[in-house]
């Protein structure tokens, strides 16, 4: 479904559409994995956290904040990890090593922004959109940010954890647009995910863009796609605005 209108805010999702994993989360896993003495192969630790990952619901937190959002977010982690390496690892060495790639994810070096997302920043800042992020990170979201230095482009950044749901929950799209203090409908969400980012606007009365980067659904001439951020000020509703 087609799901695009003029807009005056424009949110994006983080992970894979501002910046991504580098190298990935199975690399980082291995290498922390041998400094507490587990060999684990990247690929392997990839698809054991694709499966855990998936398999843990992200759609019931409640509000939280301070030393309650932090306790809460280790504990959905540690499960997480758990789930991972399974019997491979003692109890304390978990612990220990979790501690470790805890923090590694909070670290910009452990991301890479692409390379169309600062242009693209700029450029629709330019133009007057109200800019906003709208992710399913963690509050470590906040710090990747600043030391990417992407935070600056953005008038709100809103997470699961904070809005008490997780895409493609509306209330999460809603809790945005309220932060924004912009209705939905002149918003438009731009992520690349078909179902958590691109479903989930529509389905909360905003505009949605699907970013493809790797051209999967090419073809699908009922969405409203781009492979680049780039290719967003040359749709319809975006590319005309002064």
């Amino acid at each position: 479904m087609a799901c695009l209108k003029p807009a005056e805010a424009i949110l994006l999702d983080a992970a894979g559409t501002l910046f991504d994993v580098r190298p990935s989360v199975g690399a980082i896993y291995s290498v922390v994995a041998r400094h507490h003495g587990v060999d684990i192969d990247p690929a392997e630790a990839q698809k054991a956290f694709s499966r855990a990952f998936r398999e843990k619901s992200m759609s019931g937190f409640p509000a939280l904040s301070g030393m309650d959002l932090r306790s809460a977010e280790r504990s959905w982690w540690l499960d997480v990890v758990r789930s991972v390496f399974g019997d491979r690892m003692s109890e304390r060495v978990l612990e220990e090593y979790f501690a470790e790639v805890f923090e590694a994810f909070r670290r910009g070096d452990s991301y890479e922004v692409y390379p169309d997302t600062r242009a693209s920043l700029e450029e629709l800042k330019s133009r007057g959109f109200r800019l906003g992020v709208l992710s399913n990170f963690d509050s470590r979201l906040f710090d990747v940010l600043d030391q990417l230095d992407l935070a600056r482009h953005f008038e709100a950044v809103v997470i699961s954890w904070h809005a008490g749901a997780a895409k493609p929950d509306s209330r999460i799209f809603l809790h945005a647009a309220r932060k924004l203090g912009v209705a939905p409908g002149s918003i438009v969400h731009v992520g690349d995910s078909l179902a958590e980012d691109y479903e989930g606007a529509c389905r909360a009365g905003m505009g949605a863009v699907l970013l493809d980067r790797e051209g999967r659904y090419r073809g699908c001439d009922d969405l409203e796609r781009v492979e680049s951020l780039a290719g967003l000020s040359r749709l319809p509703g975006l590319a005309d605005r002064d």
